[in-house]
């Protein structure tokens, strides 16, 4: 009997962190489906907040196996200048968009009682990135939905994780890593002294994906290089104390 094809889909697929990706996955076996909004070849162009538009795509595609909501904004702001139409947006594409897509594409999970769905979180859903609106209000909310339908759908044999990035250099970041000191101040930060990469993520949500991670559900892991555990190396010390490193 010919095993059957396993069918993913990753949105936000471009560029950057979902292109990474996808490419994993199609060299792990899986048929990928790239949705993205921008108007790329290749892509399927999808509106991930547009309830009608996802149920097209999922009738047109048939049922998967794997869910990547990778999609995500952000804007750069002050929380006493975003806009409300910024900080809706942030929100609407981060969370309500996720679980559209979840709902979308999961229905066919839940009638056939298996699948797995991988959120992209941040660190940020878990310690205040200033600056930058509603961006982590939204990722925390995320890791929230990702844990209540981990808790909903694992007895229906559907599994949910999150995958949080730490620093990782990707297309939106504006001017942030065009700056060598910024970099080389931020990698100092990193215990293990370097930046992310869009591959270092992607091969996290692989293993969450796959079999390997059957009895994971519910999980955020961060991809940060250590960067979460290392508030106390980060703080001033007297310089009659060695500072790792």
């Amino acid at each position: 009997m010919t095993e059957r094809t396993l069918r993913a889909v990753v949105t936000g697929a471009a560029r950057g962190i979902g292109a990474a990706i996808s490419a994993q996955l199609a060299e792990e076996g899986y048929d990928v489906v790239r949705l993205d909004a921008a108007e790329v070849a290749g892509i399927v162009r999808c509106d991930i907040r547009d309830e009608a538009g996802l149920a097209a795509v999922a009738t047109g595609i048939g049922p998967i196996d794997v869910l990547v909501n990778n999609a995500g904004i952000w804007r750069f702001s002050k929380l006493e200048d975003v806009s409300v139409d910024d900080f809706r947006d942030v929100m609407e594409v981060n969370v309500l968009g996720a679980f559209l897509c979840a709902r979308t594409f999961g229905a066919a999970m839940l009638e056939r009682g298996s699948g797995s769905i991988v959120n992209i979180v941040s660190i940020a859903a878990a310690n205040a990135n200033v600056g930058v609106g509603a961006y982590s209000a939204s990722k925390a909310g995320l890791l929230a939905l990702t844990r209540t339908i981990a808790a909903e759908w694992g007895p229906r044999g559907v599994r949910c994780n999150t995958v949080g990035p730490g620093l990782v250099p990707a297309p939106g970041t504006g001017d942030v890593y065009d700056d060598a000191d910024v970099v080389a101040r931020r990698s100092g930060a990193v215990p293990l002294r370097r930046l992310g990469t869009p591959e270092d993520i992607a091969s996290v949500v692989c293993f969450l994906a796959g079999n390997g991670a059957a009895y994971v559900n519910g999980q955020v892991i961060d991809v940060d290089g250590g960067l979460s555990q290392a508030l106390m190396t980060l703080l001033p010390r007297p310089s009659t104390i060695r500072s790792p490193g």
